[in-house]
C-alpha cells in the first residue's frame, strides 16, 4: 500500500519502517574501540540500513551501518594526523556516495515512476476498458497519448497528496508506538510477542490512513481534463469530510470506511510482511555470494555498504506488488465507488469515463471481475508494474556506475 509505495499499499509508502532509535550496546565489560584499533568487526556489525534519509526503510532490526575508516593500520614513514585525515575523508566520501544511491532510489520511487502509479490505478478502477495493458508495451503508448492531449501534468497528478499520506502515516505510527507499547521497531532478538505488538501498530496506522488514501485516490485518478486546480491541503480537507460525512457530495453508492478498512489494512499489512521477508532472504543471498565484505577497497566497501540494501528493497516491493496485484485492484475499486469520479479512457489516449460500479464487497467484486471482465480483468494496468520496476532498476544501475567512478578517481 504502494506507492511502494506506500511499505504497504502505493500511498502509504512506507513500503519499510522508521530509521530511528537505533543504539549500539558494547558488552558488559568491554572497552569503547579506539579510532585507530586493528581489531576487526564482529560479523553482526555489518550494513542494515542505508543512511538515514527520508523515506528510508529499516531492513534488519536493532542493526547499525558500520563506520568505514575504524581500524586503518598506519604504515612506516606515515603519520597518525595523515592516516586519521586520509580515513576521515574516504569516510565522509562514502556516506555521501551512499546517501545519494539511496536519495537516487528514492526519488526514482516516488517521483520518476509516479506516471506508471497514475496509469496503473486508472487501469485497476476501469471496469469499462478493452485493452488491458497487461504489458510495459501498451502502457508506454497511452502514457504518450496522455500527455500528448493534456500535457506532462496529467501524469504526475495526486503526487502531493501521495507524500501527504506517506506523512500522515508515518506520523499515526510515530505517535501510536510513543503513547503506547506497542514497538515501531523490532530488535535483533525478536519474539512472536514483538511481532504480534509491530504488526498492530502498522495496521492501527493503516485504519488512520484509510480516508485520506481514499482522497490521494481520487485525486491520482481522476482525468486532468474535468477537473480544478486541486490545493495542497484538498487531500487532507476531503478525508476528514469522509471521516466525518460531510464535504464533497457522494453517491448512494458509497462504501462506508468501515467497508473499506479492512481491505486496505490487510492489503498493507500483507505487503508489509511479504517485502520484508524478501528483503531479508535478498540480503542473506546477496552477503553468502559476496563473502568478502571486508575489502580494503573503499569503492568495494562503499557498495557493500549500501548497495544491497536497495537491491533488497527494491525486490521485496516488487514482490509485494505482484503478489498483491490483485488484491490492490479489488481495493481500488472499492475506494473509488460513489465518489463520482470520472477517468481517462486507457483504450484510446483521450476522452473521459465514469465510474459507475456497484459492488457490496470484497467478495462481490471479485465475483463480478470474473464473470464480467475474465480472470485476467483483476490484473489491469500490470504492464505498469513492469515499466515502473524496469526504471528503477534502470536508475539503481547508473547511479552505481557513477559513484564507483567517482570513487576510484578519488581514491
Amino acid at each position: 500500500m504502494h506507492p511502494r509505495r506506500p511499505d504497504g499499499f502505493d500511498g502509504l509508502g512506507y513500503r519499510g519502517g522508521g530509521a530511528g532509535g537505533r543504539e549500539e550496546v558494547l558488552a558488559p565489560g568491554s572497552a569503547a574501540r579506539s579510532f585507530g584499533s586493528s581489531e576487526p568487526l564482529p560479523p553482526h556489525h555489518w550494513v542494515s540500513t542505508p543512511p538515514d534519509i527520508p523515506g528510508s526503510r529499516n531492513l534488519h532490526w536493532g542493526e547499525r551501518t558500520p563506520q568505514y575508516g575504524a581500524g586503518t593500520p598506519i604504515c612506516p614513514g606515515q603519520s597518525e594526523e595523515s592516516v586519521t585525515g586520509s580515513a576521515g575523508g574516504n569516510e565522509q566520501l562514502n556516506k555521501f556516495a551512499g546517501f545519494g544511491i539511496g536519495l537516487a532510489s528514492l526519488f526514482t520511487e516516488n517521483v520518476l515512476a509516479h506516471p506508471c502509479i497514475v496509469l496503473r490505478r486508472q487501469c485497476q478502477v476501469n471496469y469499462h476498458a478493452k485493452n488491458y495493458h497487461l504489458t510495459p508495451f501498451t502502457i508506454i503508448n497511452v502514457m504518450y497519448s496522455f500527455s500528448k492531449t493534456q500535457g506532462p501534468r496529467a501524469l504526475w497528478k495526486g503526487m502531493g497528496s501521495t507524500f501527504i499520506v506517506q506523512g500522515i502515516t508515518l506520523g499515526a505510527e510515530g505517535i501510536i508506538s510513543e503513547f503506547t507499547p506497542l514497538p515501531r521497531e523490532l530488535s535483533h532478538k525478536w519474539n512472536l510477542k514483538q511481532i504480534s505488538g509491530h504488526l498492530l501498530l502498522k495496521g492501527l496506522t493503516y485504519v488512520i490512513a484509510t480516508p485520506f488514501y481514499s482522497a490521494s485516490l481520487i485525486e491520482t485518478v481522476q482525468s486532468e481534463i474535468i477537473r480544478d486546480n486541486p490545493g495542497i491541503l484538498d487531500c487532507i480537507k476531503e478525508g476528514m469530510g469522509r471521516v466525518m460525512g460531510m464535504g464533497v457530495p457522494h453517491s448512494k453508492r458509497l462504501l462506508p470506511l468501515l467497508v473499506l478498512t479492512f481491505p486496505t489494512v490487510l492489503h498493507g499489512v500483507l505487503h508489509y510482511i511479504i517485502s520484508s521477508i524478501v528483503q531479508k532472504i535478498t540480503l542473506f543471498l546477496l552477503k553468502k555470494k559476496n563473502p568478502s565484505l571486508e575489502s580494503s577497497s573503499q569503492v568495494q566497501s562503499m557498495l557493500d555498504a549500501y548497495f544491497p540494501e536497495l537491491i533488497a528493497s527494491f525486490a521485496g516491493s516488487l514482490c509485494a506488488d505482484v503478489c498483491l496485484y490483485p488484491l490492490e485492484t479489488v481495493m481500488h475499486r472499492l475506494h473509488i465507488q460513489g465518489t463520482r469520479t470520472i477517468i481517462d479512457n486507457t483504450d484510446l489516449g483521450y476522452e473521459v469515463v465514469p465510474i459507475n460500479t456497484q459492488y457490496e464487497g470484497m467478495r462481490d467484486c471479485i465475483n463480478s471481475v470474473k464473470q464480467k471482465e475474465g480472470m485476467l480483468g483483476i490484473y489491469k494496468g500490470f504492464g505498469a508494474v513492469v515499466v515502473q520496476y524496469a526504471l528503477h532498476a534502470t536508475v539503481l544501475q547508473i547511479t552505481k556506475l557513477i559513484y564507483s567512478m567517482l570513487l576510484q578517481n578519488a581514491t
